[in-house]
């Protein structure tokens, strides 16, 4: 398809393309949880065991590293990014439609099909989370990237948070399975909405900073020191969080016995503070950097995860969502921010795709990890604190020297004035 690109970006235009972010993120919101909040329960009262939980967090993420390799080659079949979305982004979305058929195999089948569900349009996300990250360069200035990105976190963190409680009493009062299957149906509705938002984005080029081509750059990303930081924080930042996430649902339901609708509570509480810290992130940022925001982030996961482990109170675990929401965004945005300072705008499909393919491997690691502990002879909670350690070394390490690089700030400088899907 062709998009009309702007010889000048004018501020029209540029708040136009800021709406239109926006609105992607709304609607992929509200039709997140579907997979994001309820895919493991709904696994649990299926009967999943912790390796079949691991990989249902892990095997998208492995599929969509190996298919990002191909961005730079399907980048090339259009002649702007826009183009090159559309597609990868409309299938990535039948990952919410593709659980609703789950009650129409056999019950010894249905589990590994959910792990099949998620699974399957994770080849499409490899290249539609590639080609969105390179949309959000080109198509926004770069001096309100930050702000974008945290207005986009907000907005995401309110969305969930409010299809969370809506969807949650939706499955407490309609029957199994009819309640699990309309609730993905209706969620592939709203995310093909937000689909169209991100067609509606019109590129942006400057004189003087050329639009991305799909060319390789002439030096690799891995010859910079400053993406070579950006890589060594991401791997520990992502397995040391997403080892628990196949835990933290298990922790609740099978040993805490909480319901479909106090886990809609539970993400209300981390979602809320989510929502509350995305809009102070930009300040955070502002006035201690990226890095040092990072840290403080995975590190307040760690203090939650301890909570988690520790309690026996169902409520007493509302507190830890809220700290783990909270921090986590803080750490996600602030992690963004510091690679898109790393990033040549002339070489954004090269580093994009690297980028991508780092946090891939890494959330297939993590939770692969996190299972395979579960799977022996250790306690959940065992689990939980072993992470939570992790999680509070990792946030310790990432403000220190590793692998530091003299940052050459290529997008815009780290502001008090600032990201994904």
């Amino acid at each position: 398809m062709d998009t009309e690109i702007e010889a000048q970006p004018s501020a029209a235009v540029v708040q136009a393309n800021f709406r239109h972010f926006v609105g992607d993120i709304l609607w992929f919101g509200l039709a997140m949880p579907a997979t994001a909040r309820f895919l493991s329960v709904y696994a649990i009262r299926l009967g999943a065991e912790p390796m079949l939980l691991g990989w249902l967090a892990a095997l998208p993420a492995i599929l969509a590293l190996a298919s990002s390799s191909l961005a730079a080659w399907w980048r090339r079949r259009y002649p702007d990014t826009v183009g090159a979305q559309l597609w990868p982004g409309v299938f990535y979305r039948f990952v919410f439609l593709l659980p609703a058929l789950t009650p129409f195999f056999p019950a010894e089948w249905q589990p590994v099909w959910l792990v099949l569900a998620v699974s399957l349009p994770a080849l499409p996300q490899g290249i539609s989370s590639v080609m969105f990250l390179v949309l959000l360069r080109e198509g926004m200035d770069s001096v309100k990237l930050t702000a974008l990105m945290s207005r986009r976190s907000l907005i995401f963190n309110i969305a969930v948070a409010l299809s969370t409680l809506a969807f949650g009493f939706w499955l407490e009062e309609v029957a199994f399975p009819f309640n699990y299957q309309s609730m993905y149906v209706v969620a592939f509705a709203l995310s093909l909405v937000s689909a169209w938002h991100v067609q509606k984005v019109r590129i942006l080029t400057v004189e003087e900073q050329p639009v991305t081509t799909p060319d390789q750059p002439v030096v690799s990303p891995w010859r910079s020191p400053a993406f070579q930081g950006v890589a060594v924080i991401v791997v520990i930042m992502h397995v040391s969080f997403y080892m628990l996430i196949p835990i933290i649902p298990l922790r609740m339901v099978d040993e805490l016995g909480a319901t479909e609708g106090f886990m809609s509570i539970f993400a209300l509480a981390e979602l809320g503070a989510a929502a509350l810290v995305a809009a102070l992130t930009n300040r955070i940022v502002g006035r201690i950097g990226s890095r040092p925001a990072i840290g403080l982030g995975l590190a307040g996961t760690g203090l939650a995860a301890i909570v988690l482990a520790l309690t026996s109170n169902l409520y007493v675990t509302l507190p830890a969502a809220a700290i783990s929401g909270g921090m986590w965004t803080l750490a996600a945005i602030s992690l963004f921010n510091y690679f898109s300072e790393c990033t040549p705008r002339e070489s954004l499909t090269s580093y994009s795709t690297l980028y991508n393919q780092i946090v891939m491997l890494s959330v297939f690691v993590g939770p692969m990890l996190g299972s395979q502990l579960a799977s022996m002879s250790l306690e959940l909670t065992s689990v939980l604190m072993i992470g939570a350690v992790l999680r509070l070394i990792a946030g310790g390490l990432i403000p220190s020297n590793i692998r530091r690089g003299r940052m050459k700030r290529t997008a815009h400088p780290a502001p008090a004035a600032k990201g994904y899907e």
